[in-house]
Formats: structure tokens, sequence, C-alpha cells
């Protein structure tokens, strides 16, 4: 049985991914196990991971599913954050995509639902 799913996004500077994945998801880190890993737990059993890697930065694509995604893009606004236009996508669904200071996509996601 899987426990825990855990995306890993890789960086070239530790100490700027940690300032911009804290305005990102809204706080520091739960966990910094070793100098070159930060860990967001972001729902019981799912984790971002942000680790230094700087020959695979800018390469991740990440999906993180909001309640309410105009509330979410003016509040990370609201930190200083850029997120990209919004588009519709099918059934409901919308997507904001924002990037971090590597190339990393991370795209929030609107109407997000298992079944459709």
């Amino acid at each position: 049985m899987i426990d825990h799913v855990l995306t890993v996004v890789p960086v070239r500077d530790i100490d700027v991914a940690r300032e911009w994945y804290s305005r990102l998801l809204g706080r520091e880190p739960d966990n910094n196990p070793m100098p070159s890993l930060i860990e967001w737990q972001v729902l019981p059993g799912a984790w971002m991971q942000v680790f230094l890697d700087a020959d695979r930065a800018g390469r991740t694509r990440s999906n993180l599913a909001v309640d309410d995604l105009d509330a979410h893009t003016a509040e990370l606004a609201g930190r200083g954050l850029t997120v990209g236009d919004t588009t519709d996508a099918t059934n409901g669904v919308r997507l904001a995509p924002i990037t971090d200071p590597d190339g990393n996509v991370i795209t929030l996601i609107g109407g997000f639902r298992t079944v459709y």
C-alpha cells in the first residue's frame, strides 16, 4: 500500500527556494532533514520536497488543486508572487501557472474533482 506521495522540485539555490516556496505555500517548511532538502506537508500523506539539484532545476511541473482559484491567486499576489493568466480547461476546470525562480512550473487547478 502507498502511504505517501511526494513531489520533488529541483532548484539551484536552496535559500532562494525556501523564501519563494514559503510565500507560495503560506508558511515555513515543515521539515529540513538535510541542508539540501526542505519539505512542506501540503495534505496528510502529500509532501512537496524542494531539493538542491542545479543540473535538474527548472524542469519540473507540479499541480496543486485549490478550493477557490481566484481567491488563491489574489492571496499569492498579496505575497508578492506573480501568477500567470488563468485559462479554462474542460468541465469547469481552470488553470493558473506560477513559475519559481528556477523555471519550475506549478499549476494551480480550480474546479478539480476526482470524478468528471
